[in-house]
């Protein structure tokens, strides 16, 4: 970690102190989407493309880093931010990442997940692995304001990642 990232501060103090119970929720949500019926791999991915599109220092740096200590390639978590022509990625992944997209970007002209997408997914994954999915999408979308507003400083391990 950097001097200059020594000296980060978040805007709020640890939601723990105030909210003790959002560490069974977050727990929860985590045993949820590890269930195995899509890989960790899938999973962080997702989550990592998820932080790219909402602009979140926080969760960009945690999925990569988590992602580094899986032992994913370089490549593959630098090519996240664009997918859709690296040739790092599975059909399966590329569908994932295709419905974080799809969800978590604004479509004026209707429907974020059409009918095609759902069934591009249905095709690589049963019906856990599509929940699975959704919930993945879901707890990600869950600690987004938490990461956009109180700013937890980034790299910093849970727990040690707020001041105040």
């Amino acid at each position: 970690m950097s001097a200059q990232q020594d000296d980060l501060e978040s805007r709020l103090p640890d939601p723990a102190r105030f909210f003790p119970e959002l560490g069974a929720v977050a727990g929860g949500m985590t045993k949820a989407t590890l269930n195995g019926s899509i890989p960790k791999a899938t999973i962080h991915l997702m989550q990592l493309r998820a932080g790219q599109i909402v602009g979140s220092t926080y969760h960009t740096v945690r999925q990569s880093g988590i992602l580094r200590q899986a032992g994913e390639t370089e490549e593959r978590i630098t090519a996240v931010s664009s997918w859709q022509d690296a040739p790092y990625f599975t059909d399966a992944e590329r569908v994932a990442l295709e419905l974080v997209e799809a969800v978590l970007t604004p479509n004026p002209s209707g429907e974020r997940v059409g009918d095609d997408l759902y069934a591009r997914a249905a095709a690589h994954y049963d019906d856990k692995a599509l929940w699975t999915i959704t919930i993945t999408i879901a707890q990600i979308c869950f600690f987004i304001p938490v990461a956009l507003i109180a700013k937890p400083i980034p790299g910093k391990p849970l727990g040690k990642n707020y001041t105040g």
